[in-house]
């Protein structure tokens, strides 16, 4: 089975993307997601999406990307009987995550000192944009901001068109992606110490680290990294190339590669040629190298290029539109997406996306499609123990 986190109870009050996207890896790993909802409305992300029907039934398309597998309450912590009810939550929980600007969980009264009076071995994790503490600490940050303030728009896109925004929430989901992998190291020490944990993420540090090659350029190197389109800077030919009909992205970044792509391509003369002869060089004349390849590739079709070239050792990808990957055999054959019937809001399936990897050859799939608002109410609190007496303080 592919439960890792089977048994562990996680309350998810989270918002939009980066927090729901860390819960929901938890929920693919087995955990007991309760995601903690507004009664006004619930998640933003269930008003949006492309499709205006889900949006106005509160299913929207972006809410139903990263919360299949999760049970929905609703509580206002603003009123005091429903923050009671949260503690009995909190209780009963092994885990919280939350994505709220520093300092409104602590001006609700339900900071993490006052929830580990309630549960000890509490592992209370906070995304935010810029973390808990600095001058940035309370900024409001959507992915976009992340972007352009980490660096990542001013090395995306060619020199002509830079800078650009990644062509989805890229810092978002690093900060979920980070927040999870965080809890569940957490939770390793919970469960051998009994000890909690408070998680300050921030989505501007998750998205520094994941830069790493364009940022130790510029650390141990010097080199400001600059946009190169779809170009590798370590390589050449590396890059996306035109062929008969369409565009193939291929990575002969070895010697032994690009002699092979050469004689591939009918031009073994390109792999003597002093131009292009060693790395260096090949990078410092990449453009001429391209021309050269293209014309070569241009008899063929993509993806008879990509068979062949994979075959001999050289790495080749078609460049694909989502469709056509989710349509890829590849895809299908791994079970990277599950279907739901008779999810609200909708008269057909609905497809959600897992997470990438196998437990012990067992594709973690979601159990239960995304919650409709306060879905679980009885489910959740008919079941909760009575919550333990807090020992006054000294």
């Amino acid at each position: 089975m592919a439960e890792l986190l089977s048994g562990i109870r996680v309350l998810d009050l989270t918002n939009v993307l980066a927090g729901p996207y860390c819960a929901y890896q938890l929920a693919l790993l087995g955990a007991d997601v309760i995601k903690v909802e507004t009664p006004a409305g619930g998640d933003l992300a269930r008003q949006l999406g492309a499709s205006a029907e889900l949006n106005k039934a509160g299913m929207g398309a972006s809410f139903l990307a990263q919360n299949a597998g999760k049970r929905s309450v609703v509580l206002d912590l603003k009123k005091e009987a429903d923050r009671e009810k949260f503690l009995d939550l909190v209780a009963s929980a092994d885990a919280l995550v939350e994505n709220f600007r520093p300092g409104v969980m602590n001006r609700l009264g339900l900071g993490y000192e006052k929830l580990k009076e309630i549960r000890p071995g509490l592992v209370y994790c906070a995304i935010s944009g810029f973390g808990q503490t600095g001058p940035m600490r309370d900024n409001p940050a959507y992915d976009q901001i992340i972007q352009g303030l980490s660096g990542i728009m001013s090395i995306t896109g060619t020199p002509e068109t830079a800078p650009l925004r990644v062509g989805y929430p890229v810092a978002d989901t690093l900060g979920g992606l980070v927040g999870a992998f965080a809890v569940a190291a957490a939770l390793v020490r919970q469960k051998t110490s009994g000890e909690g944990t408070f998680l300050d993420v921030s989505m501007l540090e998750c998205t520094l680290s994941a830069l790493g090659w364009p940022v130790s350029n510029y650390l141990s190197a010097g080199v400001d990294p600059r946009p190169m389109g779809n170009e590798n800077m370590t390589a050449a030919p590396s890059g996306t190339f035109r062929t008969a009909d369409g565009l193939l992205n291929i990575a002969a970044n070895k010697q032994e590669q690009f002699v092979t792509l050469c004689n591939l391509v009918g031009r073994p003369e390109l792999a003597t040629d002093e131009r292009f002869a060693e790395r260096e060089t090949r990078k410092r004349h990449r453009t001429e190298l391209k021309l050269l390849i293209e014309e070569a590739l241009a008899t063929t079709p993509a993806a008879v290029w990509e068979e062949k070239f994979n075959r001999a050792g050289v790495p080749a990808g078609r460049v694909l539109t989502i469709p056509q990957v989710l349509d890829e055999q590849q895809v299908r054959e791994r079970s990277v997406t599950a279907s739901f019937s008779g999810v609200a809001g909708r008269d057909e399936p609905l497809t959600v996306v897992r997470g990438g990897f196998l437990v012990d050859g067992v594709a973690p799939l979601p159990k239960s499609p995304p919650p409709v608002l306060g879905e679980h109410m009885e489910d959740v609190f008919s079941g909760l123990p009575p919550r333990p007496k807090v020992k006054a303080s000294a």
